[in-house]
This record gives C-alpha cells, structure tokens and sequence, in this order.
C-alpha cells in the first residue's frame, strides 16, 4: 500500500546523468558524485528529473539509472523518481517500473506537449488515474520553464484531494501561492521548493524542504538554510541565502543543466559533458561560472 505519511521535510539534489565519451550513462562518475553526496545529511534524491535530463534518456536507461541510483543511496535516504512522461498510460507504466525498482515515491510533470488542452479536468483526471495505479506516493511537480505551464492554486489543490499524493514540487518560484497552498491543505502536503535561489522565502510560508540543483555542488549551505530557519536564526539563514543566489541563477536560469555539470567539474565532482541537442559551455562561460564560485566562496582560488 501507498505511504502517505512519506517524511520529505529535507534537502534533495537533482542527481545530473554523467555521461562518458561515448555518451553513455557513466557508472563510475555517478559513483563517485554520490559519495561525495552521501557524507552530507540530505534526506535523498531526485533521479530522472530536469536536471538529470531524463527527457534525453530512452526508457533502458532511465530503468538502468533507477537501478544504479537505488543501490548508492543509503537505505535511510529516500529516492523519488521522476516518471512524467506525454500520456498517462505511459507514465503510469513507468511509475510503475520505478517502484519495483525502490523508488520511495514518484515525481510526475504535468502532461504539456497540447499545453492547450490541458485543462484542470484533464490535469486532474492524469494525476488522479497516475495516483490510483501506484503503489508508492506521488509528487507533484510544477516546472513553468520546461513546461510552459504553470498549474495555479486551485487546480494543485484539486489533485492534492486524492490520498495518494503526497505534495508538490514547484520551480515556478511564486512564493505567495505556495504560502496559500500550505495554509490551504496543511502540513499534510508536504512542499518543496524547486529552487536554492527562493528556499528560504518557501521555508518561511510552511515549505518541508527543497528539490534544489545547488545541492549538488553546494549541500552543506543549502542545508544550513533549513537548518537556521528550523531553529529561528533567520538572520544567519538569509545571509547564505543571499549568498547563493548569484551562483544558483548560473547553474540554473542561465546555463542551465549545462551550467551545472561545468560547475560540478570545476569543484572536483563528474559533471561531464550533456547530451544534444544540449551544448556544453564554452572556455569563456566556464571562466565567467568559475569567477561566480569563487566569488561565492564555493571553490577555491587557484595559486
């Protein structure tokens, strides 16, 4: 039976796929990232999400990576994977192949490519048929960029009527609708802001945590944000939020997933390469992120 009580107050890295030379999944280079991750208290991760570029892998790899990924993770750390795939069937079928695989719960992109069509029946209807057919929790996960959607607050609250969802991931970044999401449905859906660059402000309207691509090259400052907010150090907290925003724009907003694999490179950690139609930063780009580390005081100054 579904958990619906699944704890996901924490901080989550979007794991990114390292790929080699050839352009397969790198086992060596995942192996590596995520024993730099696991000595840090992160509540999990997020395999198959945007960051993993997981619209670039066919369904073996995506199967291949669940595999690998679930038996680097620690058992006390939690793995949500992300199964949003065009239509329901498919992502139900998915969803379905990553619980038996040990994913803790799933996280699910609305449908989007007939963006037009997708009303709140439609939306309502995929997520509520997606929950029904699990056998572990449903995420959420609102991601405006790569959807070109933004659900608003009623119709996330009518998909969070079913029991089988757990709460919601958003990337959108619009902090006064997640204040009135938690103050809707309470501390039972469980919210997680999809950014380092508004954690804080989320953790201050009732957020559980963060799903936050900086926590891959950053875990130890995401997590005293959550840490100094849970104890009512607010002061301290906002100072290292101020202080991430530069560089979680870099790897988000502006390079993207191609901004964060150059950044993991640059601390020592297996970004590689992304696969196309994605492009890899050029020389210029790379000096410019590696100022913006520096800056940020997450990477040493060459000697």
């Amino acid at each position: 039976m579904p958990d619906p009580t699944l704890d996901l107050r924490g901080i989550f890295p979007p794991i990114p796929t390292p790929f080699d030379a050839a352009g397969t999944i790198d086992r060596d280079a995942l192996v590596r990232n995520f024993e730099f991750l696991n000595t840090f208290d992160l509540r999990g991760y997020v395999v198959l999400g945007s960051n993993g570029e997981a619209v670039h892998l066919s369904i073996e790899e995506r199967l291949y990576l669940l595999e690998l990924t679930r038996n680097l993770i620690p058992e006390s750390r939690l793995l949500i994977a992300g199964t949003g795939c065009p239509s329901t069937l498919q992502t139900i079928m998915l969803s379905q192949r990553a619980a038996g695989f040990g994913a803790d719960a799933i996280l699910v992109l609305p449908p989007h490519y007939y963006t037009g069509r997708m009303t709140i029946e439609a939306l309502v209807g995929h997520f509520r048929a997606v929950a029904d057919a699990c056998s572990i929790p449903v995420i959420i996960y609102n991601m405006p960029a790569c959807t070109g959607m933004d659900m608003d607050e009623e119709t996330i609250a009518v998909i969070a009527e079913h029991p089988n969802i757990l709460g919601l991931k958003d990337s959108g970044g619009d902090v006064v609708k997640l204040g009135a999401l938690h103050h809707r449905l309470g501390e039972g859906f469980q919210i997680l802001a999809g950014s380092a660059g508004f954690l804080l402000p989320a953790l201050s309207v009732g957020a559980a945590g963060g799903v936050l691509a900086l926590a891959n090259i950053a875990p130890a400052q995401c997590l005293a944000i959550r840490e100094l907010s849970l104890a009512g150090d607010w002061d301290k907290a906002r100072e290292i939020q101020v202080r991430l925003i530069e560089a979680n724009t870099a790897v988000t907003r502006r390079w993207g997933v191609a901004g964060l694999k150059a950044a993991m490179n640059l601390i020592g950690l297996a970004g590689g390469s992304v696969r196309a139609p994605l492009l890899d930063l050029g020389k210029p780009e790379i000096e410019q992120l590696k100022s913006i580390l520096i800056d940020r005081q997450m990477l040493e100054p060459e000697r």
